[in-house]
């Protein structure tokens, strides 16, 4: 058999066309000029409605969710402005959300010290940076040997009993 190269065909590939790109690239340029031209400050300016808001202090609604009891998980909002703070359950069978609570905290800020536990009462926490400062005083005064703290375990036995005698 004689395989001569006349005898194949001749396949002529016509280039992609790149209409579609360019028309992309036309349209990149438009948006581009129009960013950069526009009246009100450049590409990079707010539009007013965001640039006014005043970031300070914290205003209006805030949203985020958690955990209200073991398998119970609710949407919990407060309102800055108003002073109220407020939860609602979602409730998976039902497919809705449900009232939980709502209260003023108006003038919760005015309590200093309302139904704490006693180990974060601030009366006990400064009790327990005074008795540090002593330790740490004591300690710069003898050179670091005392290790005995009254009301603490020495440094040599583990805080918690191990079960051995």
């Amino acid at each position: 058999m004689d395989s001569a190269p006349g005898n194949q065909p001749v396949i002529v590939m016509a280039p992609p066309r790149q209409t579609v790109w360019w028309v992309i690239a036309i349209c990149l340029a438009v948006i581009a000029t129009a960013l950069i031209v526009r009246p009100g400050g450049g590409p990079f300016a707010l539009p007013s409605a965001y640039a006014d808001t005043p970031m300070a202090g914290a205003r209006g609604i805030f949203a985020f969710t958690g955990q209200i009891d073991t398998n119970r998980y609710g949407l919990f909002m407060m309102d800055v402005d108003t002073r109220n703070v407020w939860c609602y359950e979602y409730l998976p069978s039902a497919r809705t959300m449900k009232l939980v609570f709502a209260r003023s905290f108006d003038f919760d800020r005015y309590l200093s010290d309302f139904n704490l536990d006693p180990m974060t009462n601030p009366d006990h926490i400064k009790k327990l940076l005074d008795e540090h400062q002593k330790i740490k005083e004591r300690k710069a005064r003898s050179g670091g040997l005392s290790t005995s703290v009254p009301g603490l375990p020495p440094q040599d036995e583990p805080a918690v009993p191990t079960g051995k005698p």
